[in-house]
């Protein structure tokens, strides 16, 4: 077998916010219940991020962790991929804020927009970056400070976003090139226009002048959401030649419990494999799917060797899976 390039990740952290706010503080200003919310959602608080408290600010916090848990200092860092749809400013990237505070010598550091799709597609970019040699030791975070975006009159979505980050460090290694390999095996991420308005911001540098809301469909979301999820995961088990059935975790975008339990039923998926962590963070956007690993390995639950389905959909509609051994 003809080794190859291989990103396999060397290292997980996260950051959240200290404040938290549960459903009650929310049922004391809009027209909600912590009943109503949990029934339709699963969520029973969120984190939101302070004045001041920016989207880099979480993101370095999270990449530190990350780093140390892959022995790794900053200065081996070649490249730095940040998923955010809240960045700091409208530019600069975000990333390069990160690589400023951290300490990351000139290398490529960009940011990539693909709402709660954003970690897939960003870990995606990156192994193929390192699977074409042009870089070794990556660092893909997702961040997001997705408060700043909410109406907060808007009952039907301001219940279920909060604010945090995760990062991963990927490392180059050559592997046999097979199934039993570490790191990222197979990926593919897709998305459709045609879908723009069911969840979007209406607002934009070039468009309105503002910052804007956040608007969604809840309805057509939930019903795209399932499907591509479903479709996706099931691609990347079979590149791969292993049912969805036998992957060791399944760790989804972490939106809605509903959308979550349905795709996971669909995938013959066992409610104990399946990373949950939308009770305790809401949607975090392009962070839920590593604080979910993060969480995994803090608890001591994701080992390595373990094999990892990780799926995730976002406004556009934007969506993707990978597969990963751990």
């Amino acid at each position: 077998m003809t080794p190859r390039l291989r990103a396999r990740v060397a290292g997980v952290g996260a950051c959240l916010p200290a404040r938290v706010v549960t459903n009650d503080e929310l049922a004391e200003r809009i027209d909600t219940s912590d009943a109503w919310i949990r029934e339709r959602t699963g969520i029973r608080e969120r984190r939101i991020a302070a004045p001041g408290e920016t989207t880099s600010a979480l993101a370095v916090a999270a990449a530190r962790r990350a780093l140390a848990r892959a022995a790794l200092s900053p200065a081996a860092i070649d490249l730095l991929l940040v998923a955010t749809s809240t960045p700091d400013h409208t530019f600069p990237a975000t990333a390069t804020a990160v690589q400023r505070e951290l300490g990351i010598p000139p290398s490529p550091a960009f940011d990539l927009q693909a709402v709660c799709a954003g970690f897939v597609y960003a870990l995606t970019v990156a192994d193929s970056l390192i699977r074409t040699g042009h870089a070794r030791r990556a660092l893909v975070i997702g961040a997001e400070t997705f408060s700043r975006l909410l109406d907060w009159e808007d009952r039907g979505t301001c219940v279920l976003f909060g604010d945090g980050a995760g990062a991963l460090v990927l490392v180059a290694e050559e592997q046999t090139g097979t199934v039993l390999d570490r790191g990222i095996l197979a990926a593919r991420i897709l998305a459709d226009g045609r879908h723009y308005h069911q969840l979007y911001v209406d607002g934009g540098p070039s468009s309105t002048g503002t910052v804007g809301r956040l608007r969604m469909n809840g309805r057509e979301v939930f019903r795209h959401a399932v499907t591509a999820m479903t479709e996706s995961a099931r691609e990347v088990c079979r590149r791969i030649g292993l049912p969805p059935s036998e992957m060791d975790w399944f760790v989804p975008h972490q939106a809605n419990v509903r959308i979550i339990d349905a795709v996971a039923k669909r995938l013959e998926i066992p409610a104990e494999r399946v990373a949950v962590t939308v009770d305790r963070h809401a949607n975090t956007s392009a962070a839920s799917i590593p604080l979910a690993l993060d969480r995994l390995v803090t608890e001591g639950r994701l080992e390595p060797g373990q094999l990892v389905l990780v799926s995730g959909i976002g406004g556009g509609f934007a969506w993707g899976s990978l597969v990963l051994r751990w």
